[in-house]
């Protein structure tokens, strides 16, 4: 069984807490390639309104139970060596990232794979609503991650 980690983090995922998490992974030998998705908040324009951030909401124990259910699936259907997956809750503005996945394999292609195929699971299942704000302070539900 994978060690688990907390999915739902307050706020915007930091450039820091992605080196990091990247330079924590020098010692460990068996890992010959890695593979990142970081999702970024686009500075959109929709009916003439320009996005200034993302607010995002959840269950957090059903989020963190669907997180569960995704990390299982792909060490089954992959061979993952390590896995991290960050998702933002909260405020997070144009330019900073709201998801963090980090895939680690023994090849590249597998480490490939392994990335599209969870990066496509939180997108179609995780129950995370987003609402976005616009600079001139009208809002839009978005609806979830999972839709």
């Amino acid at each position: 069984m994978k060690k688990k980690h907390t999915v739902l983090i307050e706020g915007p995922i930091t450039p820091a807490f992605i080196a990091d998490s990247i330079a924590k992974h020098s010692s460990k030998t068996d890992i010959g390639a890695h593979a990142i998705f970081l999702g970024q908040i686009r500075k959109d324009i929709k009916d003439n309104r320009v996005v200034k951030n993302i607010e995002y909401t959840a269950h957090n124990v059903m989020a963190e139970q669907v997180f569960e259910t995704i990390r299982e699936s792909a060490f089954e259907k992959y061979e993952i060596v390590c896995m991290h997956i960050y998702h933002s809750l909260g405020c997070v503005k144009v330019g900073e990232n709201s998801l963090f996945v980090f895939i680690s394999c023994k090849h590249r292609t597998q480490s490939f794979h392994a990335l599209e195929y969870l990066v496509e699971e939180i997108k179609a299942k995780a129950p995370i609503w987003k609402k976005e704000n616009y600079e001139d302070k009208t809002y839009t539900w978005v609806g979830s991650e999972g839709n």
